[in-house]
């Protein structure tokens, strides 16, 4: 067939099906005309139809078509201005740990194991530093302009203050850690930090909040044998088994303390009033107040001593202040694996941490419940309405809840599951797209220098993170987010419904 009939029985067949006003093809019609050279053979084609054949209707084809081509692009302008559906934070637990506190016990005490005296950290025992509240400003601050961003809080004023509820032990350097906390989020708008006051029955008889230590006030009946037994059965029954796998941690706290190298005499361990740790009898015995179970000797006792130095160094001590000056970062992260190991074998054995911190957990789900559903529930900490929850409290509640969600984490300068002044596990509540809730989980904290040298946080500077995973319910995003009602039966699964006061 030649492209002249060719072109003819398109021109027909085109009218035919789709009619000569009724379509973008009878636009196409009125706008190009194909024409056919003598031989039968495509020519250019005509932009303009002959003038004969441009009719009225073919006007109202093409006004509709510039019409609808106007509004196609107008929509796809639209569509590239409007940003994509996403997450919303609507809720959001901050567990932390107190801010940088002087050393426990007193300088007296730790003397005895040292070369020469302890610095002077001018606040009783336990108490927060002047340093210390402000590291913990800084990181209310910080707190403040991240959830901002993330359109929880707004940016500045105090509109928001009323939806922040901080809660913290009795201690004054928890209250103190709180109060700074406010002072750095909501600065000049009066947020309230709630205390338990004398006169709550618990505190009247305990001096102690149910929330932060429910085995003293007498919530459960703790197995003090048992205890015992689930700390011993890790480690062989054998706690003097503990010095070979940390010796190096424990010669370089030596070296540090008396000044002594590894496998040498140390004179200054010998003379009068002085204690050498690894000559401390070792054992493990059943606890007493808060604590079921509890060990004595040298895994102990270089425990305070290396968090001791910890503090030295995130409180801005320098020269002979800073650990006699013996100190260095590399020596002290050698250190902390004492630490590190005693607070998993005291904090984080199953049976004690479910028993210490079940109460502190079944609150903590019910506020997040709360959360979800907008309604005032019984065992909730704060109200309906509320954006953010901040629990002040200490190393030792981080760590049982660690343990009962069987969860780690790991930061940069810092040995694995370390609670350092200030670090905080935090629960996020997003609702997604879809409007179902999702829990992302983290563990954050300023590092060993934004401590000492008391930087500023940012978001250009912000602390350490580390994403957690949640066994159970962890999912394979980036952010390793737990479905809520997933993340609420892990929960309900690890607390123990004996040791909750509702």
């Amino acid at each position: 067939m030649k492209f002249g009939n060719l072109a003819a029985l398109y021109h027909a067949k085109a009218l035919n099906a789709f009619g000569r006003e009724g379509s973008g093809l009878a636009a196409l019609h009125c706008l190009f005309r194909v024409t056919v050279s003598d031989q039968g053979y495509l020519g250019a084609s005509k932009i303009m139809p002959r003038t004969n054949e441009f009719r009225p209707s073919c006007t109202l084809v093409l006004l509709g078509l510039a019409i609808l081509l106007s509004m196609c692009s107008s929509a796809a302008v639209v569509a590239q201005k409007t940003p994509a559906a996403k997450p919303t934070l609507r809720f959001v637990v901050i567990l932390t740990r107190h801010g940088v506190r002087s050393a426990i016990p007193g300088v007296e005490d730790l003397n005895a194991y040292a070369s020469a005296p302890w610095p002077d950290w001018r606040v009783p025992p336990g108490d927060l530093t002047p340093n210390g509240r402000k590291l913990m400003v800084l990181f209310g601050s910080y707190y403040r302009d991240y959830l901002s961003v993330n359109g929880l809080l707004s940016p500045t004023g105090c509109g928001d203050a009323t939806t922040i509820h901080i809660r913290a032990d009795i201690d004054p350097r928890t209250q103190e850690t709180g109060r700074a906390l406010a002072a750095g989020m909501m600065p000049g708008c009066g947020a309230a930090v709630h205390v338990l006051t004398t006169n709550d029955v618990h505190v009247l008889s305990t001096n102690r909040d149910p929330l932060f230590s429910p085995l003293a006030v007498g919530i459960g009946e703790p197995d003090r044998a048992l205890a015992v037994a689930s700390i011993a059965g890790r480690i062989g029954g054998n706690p003097d088994a503990l010095v070979a796998p940390y010796r190096s941690a424990f010669d370089t706290l030596r070296e540090v303390l008396f000044g002594c190298k590894p496998n040498t005499r140390c004179p200054a361990e010998e003379r009068p009033g002085k204690q050498a740790i690894l000559q401390q009898p070792s054992s493990i015995e059943a606890g007493k107040d808060g604590y079921a179970a509890d060990f004595q000797g040298p895994l102990k006792i270089g425990s305070s001593l290396s968090e001791a130095l910890l503090l030295e160094y995130a409180n801005g001590m320098e020269g002979k202040d800073l650990g006699w000056g013996r100190l260095t970062p590399g020596k002290l992260l050698e250190i902390m694996r004492i630490h590190a190991a005693y607070a998993d074998l005291a904090r984080q054995t199953p049976y004690v941490a479910r028993i210490r911190a079940s109460n502190l957990l079944s609150h903590i789900a019910r506020s997040m419940e709360q959360a979800v559903s907008n309604t005032r529930l019984t065992g909730s900490l704060g109200n309906a309405g509320d954006r953010v929850l901040i629990i002040v409290g200490h190393d030792t509640n981080i760590s049982n809840i660690a343990a009962m969600l069987g969860i780690s984490w790991l930061l940069n300068g810092y040995q694995p599951d370390e609670t350092p002044p200030g670090g905080a596990l935090i629960f996020e509540l997003w609702q997604q797209i879809n409007g179902e809730f999702a829990v992302s989980t983290y563990f954050t904290a300023q590092s060993l220098e934004q401590m000492h040298r008391l930087l500023p946080l940012s978001l250009d500077s912000p602390p350490l993170k580390s994403p957690i995973f949640v066994p159970g319910c962890g999912r394979g995003d980036q952010k390793m987010t737990c479905a809520w009602k997933d993340f609420e039966r892990t929960i309900d699964n690890a607390i123990d419904p004996a040791f909750v006061q509702p």
